[in-house]
Order: structure tokens, then sequence, then C-alpha cells
């Protein structure tokens, strides 16, 4: 056993190249099937193969027409905390945090109970998606935005409100057009929170009241608007100017929040959600950015900077590179980049067009892109996950897991978000951490579940391990076959 063991770890180190296909058309359907979801499930191969990769496509791109698994519907309904809105989320954090100061030893596990369970269910959420939804394409592009529109669950409020940001802001607009996204999450209080612009203000502002959110502001705040041309739109080389900067943070001020639903003269609130303008903290004079005069206009000039930014070329050429990044290959064809971003401008920003463009290009079906990109930890856990179908009974270790890999949910504390190439990702300890991780789960010691059976797991997976590591899988201790597939470089790759 012994042997077998070392002979998966000096497997999966020092053969990292990529997989090779078994067939010409059952390699296209890996493919799609790779790029388009979190990995093969059982019956995914031969359906696609049945169907044809555009047909997939298609599906895929209209994750409406797929209706989700009863089974998976009445989980999600069951986590409670996934059914509070963002005032109930905050009340109770907020009253657990006071208990918490009152430094009694009940008020205490109050609070850390209640993180426990939001950031459990939270995370059972994710994973009974990532497993179980016939909608793949939706919860990769779940996982791109909310790495693009990154908030970090570490901070304050947003430990409480990170799920709900991405259950609201991120999950409806995924593929829908790309202005209701930047307007979503501007608007969402994990992002007025993570970022600091509910704390920006005019100078000069003083609040009406000593306590509480509407007491607190810190003049002039410029996290925000700085991510959001350098991250979120433009791009670092977007073409705009520290003045720019300035300007659009002054633009920004009175977006804040209003956890209570108070507000003072010329509150302008959303009763569905904590986000609120306050014109009291806005900056009401002119302002002179990217090279045109804004008026006063109270929250519209937050709205028309949206705008602005969304329909910008910069901002189209800055998406397209990211889509193809994440789709096609880490250093991806610049011509490529050129076309995407023109589709992205033509349809007005319209998700769903741009990534249909994407995948029918002829370098998203060129046979060189097949494997060329390695899973993140996400992907890894979640295909482990699909490829096993093992039930989801141990939540804990399957989040430790990613802990361990680098990549806890909701846990990436820049606004820049996790990376999705192989140079972030791939070095000898990931790759130890993640055979560690394949021996456990397959032996079923992570799971509770009996062993993973390596043949239906060689089945499921088809072509996309290769004929070498075929070989290896059949020569080892039948205990370690399923964990040779899961820890085998083939099985890295996407």
């Amino acid at each position: 056993m012994k042997h077998a063991l070392r002979l998966l770890l000096s497997t999966a180190l020092l053969a990292i190249g990529p997989a090779h296909a078994a067939g010409a058309s059952e390699a296209e359907a890996l493919h799609a099937i790779d790029r388009l979801s979190l990995g093969a499930a059982p019956g995914d191969l031969k359906h696609v193969m049945d169907v044809g990769v555009d047909r997939y496509i298609d599906e895929q791109l209209h994750p409406e027409r797929l209706p989700l698994p009863q089974a998976l519907v009445r989980r999600l309904d069951g986590l409670a905390t996934q059914q509070l809105n963002q005032r109930e989320l905050v009340a109770r954090f907020r009253a657990a945090t006071q208990a918490a100061k009152d430094d009694s030893a009940a008020g205490k596990a109050q609070r850390r109970e209640l993180v426990q369970q939001l950031a459990l269910e939270s995370g059972e959420t994710r994973l009974a998606r990532a497993q179980s939804s016939p909608r793949q394409l939706e919860e990769v592009m779940v996982d791109f935005w909310f790495n693009h529109f990154n908030v970090y669950s570490g901070k304050g409020l947003v430990r409480v409100l990170a799920a709900d940001y991405e259950r609201e802001a991120i999950r409806p607009h995924a593929l829908g057009r790309f202005r209701d996204l930047l307007g979503a999450t501007a608007r969402h209080p994990a992002m007025l929170f993570y970022l600091d612009n509910w704390l920006s203000a005019a100078p000069g502002f003083q609040p009406r009241v000593r306590r509480g959110p509407a007491a607190k502001a810190g003049g002039l705040n410029e996290n925000y608007a700085r991510e959001l041309m350098e991250l979120h739109t433009l791009g670092v080389d977007g073409g705009y100017t520290q003045q720019d900067v300035s300007e659009l943070a002054r633009i920004f001020t009175g977006w804040t929040l209003g956890p209570r639903g108070r507000g003072g003269d010329g509150d302008d609130r959303d009763d569905e959600g904590l986000f609120r303008f306050d014109a009291r903290r806005h900056d009401a004079g002119t302002k002179r950015w990217l090279g045109h005069e804004v008026a006063p206009a109270g929250q519209a000039e937050g709205e028309h900077a949206l705008d602005v930014l969304a329909a910008h070329p910069s901002t189209a050429r800055h998406i397209a590179f990211k889509l193809a990044q994440a789709f096609v290959a880490d250093e991806p064809p610049p011509a490529l980049v050129e076309r995407v971003a023109r589709r992205f401008r033509d349809t007005d920003g319209d998700i769903r067009a741009t990534l249909k463009a994407l995948f029918d290009s002829p370098e998203f079906r060129d046979p060189k892109a097949r494997d060329a990109k390695f899973k993140t930890p996400w992907r890894y856990v979640a295909s482990t996950l699909r490829a096993t179908q093992l039930p989801l009974d141990r939540l804990r270790p399957l989040l430790g897991t990613l802990n361990q890999l680098g990549m806890p949910l909701y846990g990436c504390q820049t606004p820049d978000g996790y990376k999705n190439t192989e140079a972030a990702w791939l070095n000898p300890d990931a790759i130890t951490r993640r055979v560690a991780f394949a021996t456990a789960l397959a032996s079923g010691k992570l799971s509770g579940a009996p062993p993973v059976d390596a043949d239906a797991l060689l089945g499921t997976l088809g072509g996309g391990i290769s004929a070498r590591t075929r070989a290896e899988v059949v020569q080892a201790d039948p205990k370690l076959q399923a964990a040779l597939v899961l820890g085998s470089p083939d099985f890295m790759r996407h």
C-alpha cells in the first residue's frame, strides 16, 4: 500500500502535462463539459455526445429551462439562515455581537454559533448546487463573477452578508446584462461595507445621531471608486487618472447603509435591503470625471457613472480578457479577446450573447485548448463531488479542505478575488494536499460513505483520464484505484 501511495504522489507531481482524450467526438464533449461545468457527473458524457456540443452549450446558456431536482430544492429550502433577508441577518448579527460584548460565555457562544451556522449553510448551498444542479454554467459564472466583484467574509458585516450578496447581487445576473450586475453589486451592503463606501461623505458632513451607522463617516473614501474602475470595469490600463478616482468617489458619496431603516432628510432607502442614498452625506458639487462634467443630481450621478463604465470600450476589453482566460487559456489569443469584446459592446453587455460568441470561436473549439486549464481548489473539490456523487452529509471536512487548499469559500481578502490561472495554484505543496484529499475522499474516510468505485468513476470521466493513468490504476491496489484517478494530473486539469 505504501508503494501505491508513493506512486500516486510521484505521478501527480511529475506528470503535470495535459491529459490525452480518447476519441474526437468524446474529446469534444469532454472539453465542453470541462469548461461549461464544474466537472462531469454520471451520464453527462453520454448526454453531450448524444445531443452534440452546440445543443449542450445552448442548454447551459439558458439555465431557466433546466428545472432543479426536487431533492436539491428541498435541501436548499431547508437551510434556515439562507432564507433570511439582509435586515434579519444584520439584526441577528448585531444582537449576537452585543451579547458577546457582555463578556459572558453564553453571549460569546451565541455569536459563534450564528457565524458558524451561516458559514456551514452557505457552504452547503454552494456545494449542493455545484454537485447536483443541472445549471452548471450558471454555477461556473456565479463563481466567476463573485471573484470579479469580490467581497471578503472576514470583514465585519460581510461575515453574515456574503452569501446574500452571491444570492441577490451575483446569481440573478450571472448570465444577464453586465450593467444590471454592476448596479446590483454597487448597491449591495456587502460591497458598500467591504470597500468602505458606506463611510464616505462630503467634507464637513456632521451626522445628526450619535450612535449606529448613520453616525459614522470618515470623509471622502476612495476605496470603492478605485476598485470599481481598476477591477470591476475599465481595468488597470483603462485610461483613467487618480483625479478620476477622486471625482468618482465624490460621485458615490451618500451611497450608504441603513440597517435599522432610519434616515434623515433626503433619505432614499431600499425597503427590501439595507442600501440607502443619504443626500446629506452626498457631495453636491459639480464633478469633472473621465473628461466630462457631471452635474449635481444626487443618486443619479452614481447611476450615470455606472452607465458610462458599463458601456466603456476598456470595460469590454477587460471583461473579454477575463472570460477568455477563464474558458480558453491563461494567456488567451489577443484576436479572440478583441472579437469577444466587440460582441460585448455590440450587445450592450449581454453576458449570454458574449459567452455564446466565445464558445462558438475557433479558439475555444481548438484541440490545443483541451486540458489547458489547471483546476482551482474550488473547481477541484466540486469536480470530485460531481464525479463521485458522494452524499453531502459531512460538510465541515469539505469546507476545511477548501481552506487547506488555499481557497476558503468567500475568503479572499483582497478585492481582486481568487485567480483562475495555473501559476496561482500549481505547486508541490498544493499537489500533495490534493492527493491527500483524493485519498481520504475515495476511501470513504472523509464522507463516511462506502469507498468510491473506480470502474464507475472511470466510466463517468471517460477519455478525460488518459491511457497512461488507466494502466497505473489497473495495476494498483483496488483500495487505492479511485484515489489514483482523483489524484491524477489528468483529473486536476480541465
